[in-house]
């Protein structure tokens, strides 16, 4: 048999091909280890950055220097172009679109003005925008806390530091207005060293070291969810803590379903406010999304917020967490079908259902909710006394207690619609006998009819059902918004450099 060499020299053209080929995989192996270099570089740039600022720098711009993808797509969130069946993104009127929760938070501030949340990069702009602020001027101060601005900004855990957990919490909310101005961001939930998620809100340590549990010794998927919980939980101002300073607690002592925290707030004799028609001692519930995602399936299964809601995604060879903080069903390929194999329509569809079904006994409560108001006022018109309405208002407080438990979870009839199927179902049987006890004692006041309702058809008309000027409101906030906030803005803008 003839060499190697020997097959050459008779043809070499082979010896040509075979160096060709030699020098084409040379070149595609050192490609390779290239990009697996670069690759590896960017991997290792992600997780040491070197940041000349400090853990109490509000500007994600600066945060975004280091971390250019996660900025990129945390800014996605002022995309308000995202409408689901029942949420998503857009600005949305919910006192337009169902006029019974004026009647429902009649004497509260919710009355006023109350519109479906937008993306994380408004967050401090809707709450300037609000009625429920007051439009403070320099004649008016709002009535509302200065510990009302905790959750909405990165500049609040820089005030915390800089004047102390109880003096931020001190006053009235225009207080800190001119301090508080760059949107919720980096430095809440991440260290600035590390990177790793961390908790910059007190309240949730507090909750959980009253607890007995130490949130230091949670492992990261834990806190992919916890550091979301710094806000989207329930929560009271509590003015026992530090003598008449609104501080903010979490009311979880006692547990965190919806009975455990009623139990906790009944104790207490609390109340948010009283209720302008029946006089009831009202309960009005924030948003406890953290509490009923915990009797879901997904928590159960160990799946965190951003597991959904902040899915993981791949861009130049580089995995990093979506900070598009959005609605799964406007990413269901990242989010859902990690997991489920389903069809897009499909899993959105058994969302819808899910939803629907849930909405429907919330809207039988809604309206059993508005009659017992409307009846309890009847009542005291025709001279019912202290001692014969306290058990019924006690029932309309826990009725619409879990009423507001449920719709203002926002997901909850996604994340756990048994629970929240069950709270609504038990509200609506508290609120049944609420108003037989009030038929039984209205007939002993001698008025045996159906008592009549107002035309509650639009918002205009249950505002002014139940005393709103909403001309002189609305006259107040356009005064607010050009005349008080542009001064803080410039204020603000001329104290960035000693950040």
């Amino acid at each position: 048999m003839r060499s190697f060499n020997e097959q050459i020299k008779e043809k070499p053209w082979k010896g040509w091909v075979l160096f060709i080929v030699t020098i084409i995989v040379v070149f595609l192996l050192g490609l390779l280890a290239s990009t697996i270099i670069e690759r590896r570089s960017e991997a290792v740039f992600a997780y040491a950055p070197q940041n000349d600022f400090s853990q109490f720098e509000p500007r994600n711009e600066k945060w975004g220097e280091n971390f250019p993808r996660e900025f990129e797509t945390y800014y996605k969130t002022s995309d308000t172009t995202f409408r689901s069946k029942y949420n998503g993104s857009v600005t949305r009127d919910e006192l337009e679109d169902d006029p019974r929760l004026v009647i429902l938070w009649a004497g509260y501030g919710f009355s006023k003005e109350y519109n479906q949340g937008r993306g994380h990069y408004y967050a401090v702009e809707d709450v300037r925008n609000i009625l429920r602020t007051g439009a403070p001027n320099e004649n008016t101060k709002s009535p509302m806390p200065n510990t009302c601005w905790t959750c909405k900004s990165p500049d609040v855990p820089r005030m915390m530091n800089e004047v102390g957990i109880a003096e931020f919490y001190k006053g009235s909310w225009e207080k800190w207005g001119p301090e508080i101005v760059n949107p919720i961001g980096c430095g809440d939930c991440h260290d600035v060293n590390t990177m790793q998620l961390h908790i910059s809100r007190p309240a949730l340590i507090e909750a959980f070291e009253r607890q007995g549990k130490d949130i230091s010794k949670a492992t990261h998927q834990e806190m992919r969810t916890l550091v979301c919980a710094q806000c989207h939980v329930e929560y009271y101002f509590n003015k026992e803590k530090v003598k008449g300073v609104p501080y903010l607690t979490f009311p979880w002592d006692n547990g965190m379903s919806v009975e455990k925290v009623e139990e906790y707030y009944d104790k207490m004799n609390f109340k948010d406010w009283t209720h302008k028609l029946s006089k009831a001692p009202m309960l009005k519930a924030q948003h406890p999304g953290y509490e009923l995602y915990l009797t879901g399936i997904h928590a159960e299964r160990g799946v965190s917020c951003a597991d959904c809601h902040m899915p993981y995604k791949s861009e130049g060879g580089v995995k990093f967490t979506d900070h598009h903080i959005q609605s799964p069903l406007n990413n269901v390929a990242n989010s859902c079908q990690v997991c489920h194999r389903e069809e897009t329509h499909k899993l959105i569809a058994e969302v819808y259902s899910r939803q629907d079904k849930i909405k429907q006994n919330v809207m039988v409560l809604e309206d059993l909710l508005v009659k017992a108001h409307i009846e309890a006022k009847t009542a005291w018109e025709k001279g019912a006394t202290k001692q014969q309405m306290d058990l019924i208002l006690q029932d309309i407080r826990h009725a619409q207690w879990r009423w507001d438990y449920s719709v203002a979870a926002h997901g909850g009839s996604f994340h756990s619609p048994i629970e929240t199927g069950r709270i609504v179902s038990t509200g609506i049987h508290i609120v049944q006998e609420a108003r037989l006890k009030l038929s039984r004692l209205l007939a002993d006041l001698g008025y045996n009819k159906e008592v009549g309702l107002p035309d509650i058809s639009t918002k205009e008309k249950a505002q002014k059902y139940i005393g709103l000027d909403m001309a002189k409101l609305n006259a107040e906030k356009k005064e607010f918004l050009q005349n008080v906030v542009p001064v803080w803005l410039k204020e603000a803008k001329e104290r960035e450099s000693n950040y």
